[in-house]
Formats: structure tokens, C-alpha cells, sequence
């Protein structure tokens, strides 16, 4: 029965990882609108985050991006065998951005940003099929990201600077199949943390041959979170011997993968621009969990998850329609690191396709509204979760996935 407890932190740390079984990409309406593109375009300071050596080549002495999204999502299971069905019930998630850069001098530019990369909620009804692997999960992270960026000569330039991390997450999930109280109320366990924290850094390189051709690359650091202090709250627990849980603390840590970003924009045709990144999460990092309780009485946990390095590819077009208005349109396609036999209700991360739209209004020389809209589309799975142990027996549970998610943005740009 211990195991069952070992799994549910295990879940735990998967859902900080996938921000409740989506890792979207939201850091910014410009990037998002022209597929998530953005380390070799030069447009605003969204170049924070995907690029912080173009800041330097920004035209404005100030430059302030601010915005957020409304995360609808949902997922649909069914075993076709046992005839078991379950649709999520997720709130609206709302991750944000905020993004500012200055022009010291010719050749130097600093920048600041916050945003909330892994932020979302996943609710399934109680006691579902999968109840025993996850209820809900509510998870909340910002990244505070300073920047510097220099340029060496106009046609190259650098930039980068440290991460941190901060932020919390509350996890539910019964903890067997059929374990349930004298009035058969399901045996379950809520795992709640706070200041979940850890540190990264990001560095960018852009190359410039020409003015309409820029060349760029981006590395972001992997990222150790650091769950020191969760508190695991068991309820509806047997009054017997063989079930002796009471509520305890728990130590984790895990890390956020390393990324490498490649990607070259080119303007064509005097009001149309082309934009293509090419993005590997080093994943493979993320071998086990290992899982140190603060109660004696249970003894440390080691749980596989074997993760593989995945890609995405990612293409964008713009199109400055008028001088008040800029069009833009995208696609990318971002492949699972999840493997054969690790696929769990709280991550249900498979293949998907993105596609996207947005544009920008100029309501004045220093303002612009910001707009966009994500249709994610994940693949129809047949999956299963292998390491699930009942008694000492294994218990996979598989079934058939359906998910997807529609994601508007809206944000401000302002220039000076």
C-alpha cells in the first residue's frame, strides 16, 4: 500500500513538469500568433524569452510587452473494454507574460521578464476509472528572468542572464482502486507544496548578414525544482493495521530540461516576413523521481519515467497588411517525450499540432494591441501506464486518449 502513496508524488511531480498535461507555449501573443517563433525576429521585447541578444537591435530606446490567455482544454478517456468514460473539467487557466527592455547605449540593452510558463488546472470527476492515479491537479509558477544583451559589431550580437523559479502545486488522487473507510468513502491523498523554487540561466546568440536575413539561437539551462516542505493529507483511511497512513512531509527534486532553439527569419517582398524555429527538449534527463519522506515509517521511493529528448518545429508568416495593421499566421508541430508504457491520466501528452493566427492594431507611434489564437490538437493515443503495482501486482491502466485546447491571447505593446 505504500507504493500507492510513492505514485501519488510521483504524479506530483509530473504535473510540475507538464503544468497539468500540457506543456503549450505561451510566452507571448506576437511569437504565439506566427507559431511560436520568435528567436530570430526582432519585433518587440518578447525577445526576453525567445532571444536575448536581439534585444540590442530593437529600434526603440523602450520597449514594454504585457499580455495573458484564456487556456480552454480538455481531455476525453474510454476503454473501450470495460466501456469506462472520463472528460476533464478544467477551469480556465490564465498564464501571463510581462516584458520590458531598455536601450542603455548603441551596443548595450537590458531587459527584464516574468511569465508564467507551467500554469494550469486538470479536474476529472471523483473516482473515475483512473482515480487511483490522479483527481485533479492545480499548479501555479512564475519565471522571473533578467537579461543583458550586447552587441559586438552590427552584424553579430549576444545576450542572456539567470532564471529563477518560484511557485506551488496541490495534487489529489485516491489511493488504490477499491481502498475506502467503514462508510465507503474512497481512501485518498492530497499533496500540497509551496515555494517549489529553483534556479537556470538562458544565453542567445543572433547573426545579422544582411537586413532583411537574421540568424539566431537560444539555450536555456535545465532547472532543478526543489520540493522541500509538501505536506501529503490523507482522508478516508481504514481504521487497521495494515493501512497505518498519517499525514506527513515529503522531499523532491526535479528537473526542467535543458532547450536548444535554432531559427532564421527573412523578410521578402518588402511587406512579408518568414520565420522558422527548430527546438530539442534534452528530456532524457528525466530518468526516475526519487522521493524521500520525512515519516520513518515509509521508506524512500525510486520511480522510473525514462523520458526520451523530444522536438518541435515551428513556421510563421507576417504580412504588414497596413501601417495599422500586421497579420500574422503559424503552425508547429510538438512531438511527446512521454515512451511506450509511461503514458498517465494527469500528463496525457501526446504528438500535436498547433495552429495559429493573430495580429497587432497601431492605435498610436507608442501603442500597439496585441492579439492571437492557438488551436492545439493532440494526436488520438491507445496508451498505457505500466508502472502501477497493486499488492504487489502489477496494474497497468490503459485506454484511449482525446485532447485539445483553444487558447486566445490578448496583450500591449508599448514603445518610446
Amino acid at each position: 500500500m505504500k507504493k500507492l502513496v510513492f505514485l501519488a508524488v510521483c504524479m506530483l511531480a509530473s504535473a510540475m513538469v507538464y503544468a497539468g498535461g500540457y506543456r503549450v507555449s505561451l510566452q507571448g501573443n506576437k511569437s504565439l500568433a506566427m507559431g511560436h517563433t520568435g528567436v530570430a525576429l526582432i519585433d518587440s521585447s518578447e525577445l526576453v524569452f525567445f532571444n536575448p541578444a536581439g534585444l540590442v537591435y530593437l529600434e526603440n530606446k523602450l520597449n514594454v510587452s504585457a499580455g495573458g490567455f484564456g487556456v480552454f482544454s480538455n481531455v476525453v478517456y474510454q476503454n473501450e473494454t470495460t466501456g469506462a468514460f472520463a472528460e476533464t473539467d478544467s477551469p480556465v487557466g490564465t498564464p501571463f507574460y510581462f516584458y520590458a527592455s531598455y536601450q542603455a547605449t548603441d551596443w548595450l540593452a537590458f531587459g527584464l521578464g516574468v511569465y508564467t510558463p507551467y500554469g494550469s488546472r486538470v479536474e476529472y470527476e471523483d473516482d473515475w476509472a483512473g482515480s487511483h492515479l490522479v483527481n485533479n491537479i492545480e499548479l501555479a509558477a512564475i519565471f522571473v528572468q533578467p537579461t543583458v544583451s550586447f552587441k559586438i559589431d552590427d552584424v553579430l550580437s549576444v545576450g542572456g542572464g539567470p532564471i529563477y523559479v518560484t511557485g506551488s502545486v496541490n495534487f489529489n488522487r485516491n489511493l488504490s482502486r477499491t481502498l475506502t473507510d467503514l462508510d465507503g468513502n474512497r481512501s485518498e491523498v492530497t499533496i500540497d507544496a509551496s515555494g517549489v523554487n529553483g534556479w537556470g540561466w538562458n544565453a542567445g546568440i543572433m547573426v545579422r548578414p544582411t537586413e532583411d536575413l537574421t540568424i539566431g539561437a537560444n539555450y536555456r539551462s535545465e532547472i532543478i525544482l526543489e520540493a522541500d516542505d509538501a505536506d501529503a493529507d490523507f482522508e478516508n483511511i481504514p481504521n487497521s493495521p495494515l493501512t497505518p497512513f498519517a499525514d506527513t512531509a515529503a522531499k523532491a527534486s526535479l528537473p526542467l530540461p535543458a532547450e536548444m532553439t535554432v531559427g532564421i527569419s527573412y523578410k521578402f517582398c518588402e511587406k512579408w516576413t518568414a520565420a522558422f524555429d527548430y527546438n530539442r527538449a534534452f528530456w532524457d534527463v528525466y530518468e526516475s523521481l526519487d522521493i524521500d519522506f520525512a515519516d520513518p515509517n515509509i521508506p524512500d521511493s525510486f520511480n522510473q519515467r525514462n523520458y526520451k529528448n523530444a522536438s518541435t518545429v515551428r513556421f510563421g508568416l507576417q504580412y504588414d497588411a497596413t501601417k495599422m495593421f500586421t497579420l500574422r499566421a503559424g503552425w508547429y508541430f510538438d512531438e511527446s517525450p512521454v515512451q511506450d508504457g509511461f503514458f498517465a491520466p494527469e500528463t496525457p501528452r501526446n504528438d500535436s499540432n498547433g495552429y495559429t493566427a493573430g495580429l497587432t492594431v497601431n492605435l498610436s507611434d507608442r501603442f500597439q494591441l496585441d492579439a492571437s489564437f492557438l488551436y492545439l490538437h493532440f494526436k488520438e493515443v491507445e496508451a498505457s501506464y505500466d508502472p502501477y503495482f497493486e499488492n504487489g501486482v502489477a496494474a497497468p491502466f490503459s485506454g484511449k486518449y482525446k485532447s485539445n485546447a483553444f487558447i486566445p491571447g490578448f496583450g500591449l505593446t508599448y514603445k518610446m
